[in-house]
């Protein structure tokens, strides 16, 4: 298995480092090894842990819940029910954000009908 530094391990996952020391300080990064200077060293799994938390980020999932999913996916006892519904529930807002997305761009792509209809006129006078 690979490690990685802090900096390419922010590099790698896009995220920053403060970022990656804020996430470790609040849960949403959990025992992160240590090399024998004491700084932070990263592994494969680490870094595929940040692409879920980047795209539950990315995709608008509040922190609490961010949290919440970490600790459930990190308990012992059988959590995979109540991750499935978290994740639904996300999914669900996700949903409804893009269709909201797609009636604005509607307005958006009219307008752009009416800038161009505008300029052709334009040339054409």
């Amino acid at each position: 298995m690979s490690s990685y530094s802090p900096a390419e391990t922010a590099e790698k996952s896009g995220f920053s480092i403060d970022t990656l020391r804020y996430y470790e300080k609040i849960g949403l990064l959990s025992d992160i090894a240590r090399n024998a200077s004491g700084r932070r060293v990263f592994s494969d799994d680490d870094l595929a842990w940040l692409g879920l938390l980047r795209c539950l980020r990315e995709t608008g999932m509040p922190i609490a819940e961010m949290l919440r999913y970490s600790e459930l996916a990190r308990s012992r006892g059988d959590t995979v029910q109540e991750r499935l519904e978290l994740l639904q529930d996300h999914d669900r807002r996700v949903e409804e954000r893009i269709a909201m997305l797609r009636e604005q761009q509607k307005h958006i792509k009219w307008k752009i009908s009416l800038y161009r209809d505008t300029v052709r006129g334009a040339a054409s006078a």
